[in-house]
């Protein structure tokens, strides 16, 4: 990507042009939350403005017109994430509302006492919590997967301890919202199917980064939210493998899920209907397929070739300074999310000495306490960065680093 180019990537979101504390925005908080290009503001616009009505409920030309393009939102979401078809694709508010829906609908009907569900300590607590529930319910156990040196699951171990037990069901992140590690969702999925198993993945923090193949990798279910990848929020995205489409149940009930309402009894919709209770999210839906239309105009040779510059930039450069303390492994810094702590400094002192710095970071435990155990510290910094950040911006976040190192050791 050349210079011209990324300065015309800019140029389509005009969040990143203004000043914050007197000084030019730097975004690095895109883990939570990823900015949004003009044309995906103008498609929901275009819609509000034009064919703001219900979908599937109505036979004037309004309705049709937005159903016509939430369907048409859900096939092209499909072919993006490598789905069989786009029965596999259902909407909900979010990643968290999508796993816990899988759990409820799909793992927790499997389950009875001293069933064994496998997770890591990784997890967000979205990925975590809901399977902790499903677990007092149904007695089934808890179990977490040893990693090794790099975070990622240690595919010989798990061979050696869980082989031939009453595994249900392996739910784990794709890409860590914490250290950027990537997970061998493949070698999971074929692991986990010759137990008898389904593999859950929460694909929040991969799938504005990479490729999906979800059908040709066997994955059972994968959750993924529009705000992390250049969309609006409000919108999650289920993907449920078609095998799964008949015996998963649906958690939410009313609206147009429904299929026949009879005194004392009700059935419903064949899938990805039936998991759609009530009005959905239309306007963030036609936001989504946007962005993934943007997406792939860039292409993502070249978003992961941004990435990687940047995020080997920053993290060889934090490296080089003193007192930094980084918990990303080296293998993992090519996926632009580094977490790191100053040493003797609070991480909420020192995001807030970036922010007057006018640069957005995040610091805390970015919801995976265990996580924080394992690395034995109550919080982190976190930097996050995406396609239309800048070798310029990574340097000075670096500078910027080295300067509220010395502040909070030196005084002003």
């Amino acid at each position: 990507m050349t210079n011209r180019d990324l300065l015309n990537l800019r140029h389509e979101f005009p969040i990143l042009d203004q000043v914050v504390n007197d000084e030019p925005l730097i975004y690095f908080d895109n883990a939570a939350t990823s900015q949004t290009p003009q044309s995906v503001i103008d498609a929901m616009v275009a819609f509000y403005h034009q064919d703001h009505a219900n979908v599937h409920r109505g036979v004037h030309t309004l309705s049709e017109r937005a159903t016509q393009a939430y369907e048409n939102g859900r096939e092209e979401i499909a072919r993006f994430v490598g789905a069989e078809s786009s029965a596999c694709i259902s909407f909900s508010s979010g990643t968290t509302d999508s796993i816990n829906k899988i759990a409820r609908g799909l793992i927790e009907p499997r389950l009875k006492h001293s069933d064994i569900i496998l997770t890591t300590r990784l997890e967000h607590h979205s990925n975590l919590v809901p399977w902790q529930e499903v677990c007092k319910r149904t007695g089934a156990q808890l179990k977490f997967m040893d990693l090794n040196q790099d975070f990622q699951v240690d595919l010989k171990s798990l061979a050696t301890k869980y082989d031939h037990q009453p595994i249900k069901a392996i739910v784990i992140q794709h890409f860590s919202n914490v250290l950027g590690v990537e997970q061998p969702i493949q070698s999971l999925s074929q692991w986990a199917h010759q137990q008898g198993a389904l593999l859950i993945v929460d694909g929040a923090q991969a799938s504005p980064h990479t490729r999906l193949h979800l059908n040709d990798w066997q994955v059972d279910a994968y959750a993924f939210s529009s705000h992390k990848m250049y969309g609006p929020m409000g919108l999650g995205i289920t993907y449920l493998a078609k095998e799964h489409h008949d015996t998963c149940l649906p958690v939410n009930f009313g609206g147009e899920m429904i299929h026949l309402v009879e005194d004392q009894y009700a059935n419903y919709k064949q899938a990805p209907w039936k998991f759609e209770a009530g009005t959905q999210a239309i306007a963030q839906v036609i936001g989504l397929t946007q962005a993934i239309r943007w997406i792939e105009s860039i292409g993502f040779d070249n978003i992961q070739s941004q990435e990687q510059l940047l995020g080997r930039r920053l993290y060889h450069g934090l490296k080089e300074l003193d007192d930094i303390i980084l918990y990303t492994p080296e293998s993992a810094m090519s996926h632009g999310i580094i977490s790191f702590n100053i040493q003797g400094v609070h991480p909420h002192d020192a995001a807030t000495g970036f922010d007057q710095l006018g640069i957005a970071v995040r610091a805390g435990h970015h919801c995976a306490q265990p996580l924080m155990r394992l690395l034995e510290t109550p919080a982190t910094l976190r930097a996050s960065l995406m396609v239309y950040n800048t070798v310029e911006e990574v340097d000075r976040f670096i500078q910027a680093t080295k300067e509220i190192k010395e502040f909070f050791t030196y005084g002003t």
